[in-house]
């Protein structure tokens, strides 16, 4: 390790240091995180200006930082699955009147396909009205090489399903696996 990667990531430890220290504040948290991310921009913009674009010391800090900016996601995620798991086993339990259970789950199904069909029809209307289409777009080698291993995947498992069997496919026989990602539709289902 070289002495401005050191520098760099010493700045970037008092950065987090000083950003740590914002807990001892009555700030909101919308505050705390949007003074997170202006210091991370500035930052970032301190360190291209300093090394410029493909330099090996700003390679090698990017690296180092992705440590925390990634380990932070991964935490996130582990944690997303079983919080939502739990808190959905609290709501039935505490749920006194069972009759109200149907209208609920109604109620979630019904918001959940309607921000879909919003989210989809803005889609559309964007492409239309900025006439995008996929015909310039060359795949490269990675991205084919990764479609050809998911087709393979997936294919195989939905071409021999009709309707009712994809539909059958989203209830979960076994939640632990499904809470572990086993099937393509793990999230949906549970």
């Amino acid at each position: 390790m070289n002495l401005p990667l050191s520098l760099n990531l010493l700045a970037f430890l008092a950065l987090l240091l000083g950003l740590a220290q914002t807990r001892r504040t009555d700030w909101s948290l919308a505050k705390k995180v949007l003074l997170g991310l202006v210091l991370g921009v500035v930052f970032g913009l301190v360190l291209q200006t300093i090394y410029g674009a493909g330099h090996p010391v700003l390679k090698a800090t990017i690296a180092w930082l992705d440590l925390v900016g990634n380990g932070y996601v991964g935490l996130l995620q582990m944690i997303v699955m079983p919080l939502i798991f739990a808190s959905i086993l609290s709501a039935v339990a505490r749920l006194h009147n069972a009759s109200s259970l149907g209208r609920i789950s109604v109620l979630s199904i019904g918001t959940l396909l309607l921000t879909t069909a919003i989210a989809a029809l803005i889609g559309i209307v964007l492409t239309n009205l900025f006439g995008l289409s996929a015909e310039g777009l060359v795949a490269g080698a990675q991205e084919s090489a990764r479609m050809q291993v998911i087709h393979s995947d997936y294919a195989g498992k939905v071409a021999d399903l009709n309707i009712p069997q994809l539909l059958l496919s989203f209830i979960p026989s076994n939640p632990v696996g499904d809470l572990a990602r086993a099937k393509p539709t793990s999230i949906i289902s549970v």
